[in-house]
């Protein structure tokens, strides 16, 4: 399973150069092979007899930290769907986007994409698991703002990133909680321990932070918000991240945990709450959109509310529904994403209002348009798969507890919403396909699609017939364990379409048809309600009134310190780590001084030392930039000194090279600057940096001596020394500690060097260009 997360990623590496030959081939067609495959590779789980795989990886065993892989019913599905889905937009997007696009960038943000999401849903791991999921926000903050040139679509791309990541933050607290009270970071170890994390004080803290995550990443109420602005992105992306990816994590995070907190009954208020008011509001605010990608934005919203309220719900049949929907609506709403993609390539607009009568120009598109819409609005036909999952959500929400109150009204919200979804169904497609033409109106003029282009909505059509005609092809072998995964005790039971004119849920379907019919051919009398609710109101204005004040206290934050003054910069620096680290020292009674077992000091180190205070004193009144530059070295050679003294010739060495080259450079750069003068400076600001001064320096010698005068821990000199030749093989014991022992240490310094001298090299060739000119 490793290999199928990052085999994207290794593509990605390859893309640029690829897409240097994008004029003769398409980079997408490259790119199209990989999910390809990995679809190939797991649809062969795919059966009756199927039993869930375990896959580790070791990456930092000493944290508990490994590529811990667990493939069941659950991921299995979405694992095909991110797959499955992703090939289907990377072929769509060869017809779509223009060899004149940067695709070496698209598709590298798009493979970086893909393979988080295979980690999301394959990890184990808590912490591996949550550091897919924000490169999954990292990721579709690149593909969202792919057309950086708009305003509008990197103020969806930074929307999303900022609410997202806020929520990934929550999720993270809620996993460290987790972690410390079950002693493991494997999801299937804590679901072992579900008494010890039922009986926890810290339950009810847990599951909010957790479902924070959920809801931001799955665009629930009132978190909803970023996912309309996100519908800037190329649509390719909106067809795979926001109809069966990306908007599907939180989902799948919260049917992943059900099984630790389907008993709670905090889960079932929280969930089941959030999510028919999700369904209900996206559906009710869908019907109000002028946009045809707005329209799918908000009836992607309500869809995933419905699923989310189902897995609050909690039952056998719930459940199943749920697992049921999220293979439904990824077929009809990604094909729908697709034809307005169609659309706006074709026309280009997306406008509802300019558009009409485009059944005669696009005929092929209408027809599947209509499969899509309707499938999407639950009518009731039998090859049409949305029907069969509205029918089993109506009769999930029945079979709820009467007694309760959410269970009694949660039904009547579900039909509500369901007519709602019913109006703007047929809002897109009739407001878009039949009635009057305007193509005088049209940026082009309208011509059906390319049939590349209509080969992946095809597809997915064709699924959703499929899925329609014969539900249970794919029950028992495919959503069946998927349900499993999330509730053990659900049981399968065929589906079919059928259930007499006395079902409670085909009656409920019955009203949402008629119903919903009624109000789409009078919508225009009624919209006037939405200058009611919501009216001037919106969770929009909300967020931009936070960032902009987070925005102006910031800015008058940063102008406090921001002064441009070094000595201010140095006073604020010094002076916080004075007060602060003598604060915690004080507190926790760090301070320790014992002279006890000091070895002797002879006359040489005495002269060094004293030689050491003189040229930094001296530098304090040196007038000569050489001359400053050349007492400072004093300071440095002293100390280099003094390592070769205490029998450390090698950090001696180091010492020397570091001074020399540092001195070398000050000279080449004081040389070229004003000469130093005194300054006159007022009383105030004198005794300033003597109290910084005096205290800063008393505060270093305290710590210095307290390191010394505490032992809070044994030496550890005495385990290099015992392990350095066995674990490193090396006879010197401070290259065994550097190379081996201190190996990312030293990496990481090595990188920094290699990150400044890159720096260098940029100035001097900026400058270089800019003397050219």
């Amino acid at each position: 399973m490793i290999y199928a997360i990052f085999a994207p990623l290794l593509l990605a590496i390859f893309v640029p150069m690829l897409s240097k030959i994008k004029d003769r081939i398409h980079t997408g067609i490259f790119v199209f092979f990989i999910p390809f495959v990995i679809f190939l590779y797991f649809v062969r789980y795919i059966g009756n007899d199927f039993q869930p795989v375990r896959e580790t990886v070791n990456w930092i065993p000493s944290m508990g930290i490994n590529f811990d892989f667990y493939l069941d019913g659950l991921s299995l599905l979405f694992v095909l769907l991110i797959s499955g889905i992703g090939a289907l937009v990377v072929l769509y997007s060869v017809f779509y986007l223009s060899k004149s696009e940067k695709l070496g960038s698209f598709y590298v943000y798009l493979l970086m994409f893909m393979a988080a999401m295979f980690g999301v849903v394959l990890s184990d791991n808590v912490f591996v698991l949550y550091t897919f999921w924000e490169l999954t926000s990292i990721s579709s903050f690149l593909l969202i703002g792919f057309w950086n040139f708009k305003e509008r679509s990197r103020y969806g791309a930074q929307k999303s990133m900022l609410i997202t990541v806020f929520g990934g933050l929550s999720m993270l607290g809620g996993f460290i909680l987790l972690t410390i009270i079950t002693g493991t970071t494997s999801i299937q170890g804590m679901i072992e321990q579900l008494d010890v994390i039922l009986n926890s004080e810290y339950l009810f803290l847990i599951l909010v932070f957790i479902l924070l995550g959920a809801f931001t990443k799955s665009a629930q109420f009132p978190f909803h918000i970023w996912l309309p602005d996100a519908m800037e992105a190329p649509t390719p992306v909106s067809a795979y991240l926001h109809s069966a990816t990306m908007v599907k994590a939180g989902i799948y995070l919260v049917a992943r945990f059900s099984p630790i907190f389907s008993t709670y009954e905090w889960f079932f208020i929280i969930v089941s709450l959030v999510g028919i008011i999700t369904l209900f509001w996206g559906s009710y605010m869908a019907v109000r959109q002028t946009d045809l990608k707005a329209i799918l934005a908000f009836s992607t919203i309500s869809q995933l509310g419905m699923i989310m309220a189902m897995l609050g719900f909690g039952t056998e049949a719930a459940v199943f529904a749920a697992m049921f929907h999220i293979l439904n609506h990824a077929t009809f709403k990604g094909s729908l994403f697709m034809i307005t993609g169609i659309i706006d390539h074709e026309t280009g607009t997306r406008d509802i209002r300019k558009l009409g009568g485009l059944m005669t120009f696009m005929p092929m598109t209408a027809t599947l348009a209509l499969f899509g819409t309707f499938s999407m609005a639950g009518v009731p036909l039998p090859f049409l798969n949305g029907f069969y999952s509205k029918e089993l959500f109506f009769e999930s929400a029945l079979g709820l507890d009467s007694a309760n109150f959410l269970g009694q009204v949660i039904p009547y919200i579900a039909v509500i919403a369901s007519i709602f979804t019913f109006v703007y169904s047929m809002y897109y497609f009739f407001g878009v396909f039949t009635g009057p033409n305007h193509v005088e109106k049209l940026p082009k003029k309208p011509h059906e699609a390319p049939f590349g282009m209509l080969v992946s909505p095809i597809i997915l059509i064709l699924g959703v017939i499929l899925i329609g005609l014969f539900p249970n092809m794919v029950n028992a072998p495919f959503i069946q364990h998927a349900a499993e995964a999330v509730n053990s005790g659900v049981e399968y039971h065929d589906v079919y379409f059928w259930h007499g004119w006395s079902s409670p849920a085909f009656i409920m379907s019955l009203i949402v048809l008629v119903v919903g019919t009624v109000l789409f051919i009078t919508r225009k009398k009624w919209a006037g309600v939405y200058r009611i609710l919501p009216g001037k109101n919106s969770f929009n204005k909300v967020y931009d009134a936070l960032i902009e004040k987070v925005d102006t206290y910031s800015a008058g934050i940063t102008n406090f310190y921001m002064t441009g003054s070094l000595r201010t910069y140095m006073v604020l620096i010094l002076g916080t780590m004075f007060i602060v680290t003598t604060a915690f020292m004080l507190i926790t009674n760090g301070f320790s001084i014992r002279f006890d077992d000091v070895a002797g000091i002879s006359i040489l180190e005495v002269s060094v030392v004293i030689t050491i205070i003189i040229g930094a004193v001296a530098t304090l009144f040196t007038r000569n930039n050489l001359a400053a530059i050349l007492v400072v070295g004093i300071v440095g050679y002293g100390i280099a000194l003094l390592f070769a003294i205490y029998r450390a010739p090698d950090i001696a060495l180091t010492q020397l090279v570091v001074e020399t080259i540092s001195i070398a450079l000050f000279l080449l750069c004081f040389y070229h600057l004003p000469k130093m003068k005194k300054r006159e400076e007022s009383v105030r600001t004198k005794t300033t940096n003597i109290i910084i001064s005096v205290g800063f320096g008393l505060m270093m010698t305290l710590i210095g001596i307290s390191a010394h005068s505490t032992n809070l821990f044994d030496s550890i000199s005495d385990y290099f020394l015992e392990t350095s030749y066995k674990l490193g093989g090396g006879d010197n014991v401070v290259n065994v500690i550097l190379v081996d022992m201190r190996g990312l240490d030293t990496l990481f310094e090595i990188a920094v060097l290699g990150i400044a001298a890159l720096a260098i090299i940029a100035l001097i060739k900026f400058t270089s260009n800019k003397e050219a000119k």
